[in-house]
């Protein structure tokens, strides 16, 4: 495989990614990022845009928030529009609820991405300890920073200092890195 594309629903997304791969991808694999207008953008012209691409020895992942959907039936319908593309073999997660329940996986990383002293100590609070399950993860990250926490700023001053090793506490987080990396190892 010599380039990865990822199709996502936002900006803040492509920011978080561009921070992020660098750590965890080799470095003979090229990043591409092609950034829809929200999920509906998405879901409408993302067979079309797989069908078309050209360049060959290209590998593709559709990222997107789940929001207040059924997470399989987001899944299930971004695969089916994969394989209408012609590209089953697209790696499709969903962040659970959504991106920023990945910042409040490692309140470390916006302590020191957004310069909010004490946060990472609220870790082992109960709502912390599993942030995938917090339907309302951008605002609660704005209750915690003050509303210093906006969508692109915020992701690009954050996503620097995620872990990518397992030790943020967002599992869709996790899955995602996990995911590329083994669609890299499979060439």
């Amino acid at each position: 495989m010599s380039t990865l594309v990822f199709l996502l629903e936002e900006p803040s997304a492509r920011a978080m990614l561009q921070a992020v791969l660098p750590r965890v991808l080799p470095p003979q694999v090229t990043v591409q990022y092609m950034v829809f207008e929200g999920k509906q953008d998405l879901h409408k012209r993302l067979a079309l845009r797989l069908r078309h691409w050209r360049a060959p020895d290209s590998r593709f992942v559709v990222l997107r928030d789940q929001d207040s959907d059924d997470c399989r039936q987001v899944r299930a319908e971004l695969l089916r529009l994969c394989a209408e593309g012609g590209r089953s073999d697209a790696l499709v997660r969903v962040a659970c609820h959504e991106l920023e329940s990945f910042y409040l996986g490692e309140l470390a990383a916006v302590e020191q991405g957004l310069g909010v002293p004490g946060l990472g100590v609220q870790q082992d609070r109960r709502k912390f300890r599993a942030p995938d399950a917090l339907a309302n993860a951008s605002e609660e990250l704005g209750k915690l920073t003050q509303q210093r926490y906006q969508k692109l700023s915020g992701s690009r001053a954050i996503a620097g200092h995620l872990r990518v090793d397992g030790g943020n506490r967002s599992r869709s987080f996790n899955a995602l890195l996990e995911g590329v990396r083994r669609m890299v190892e499979a060439g």
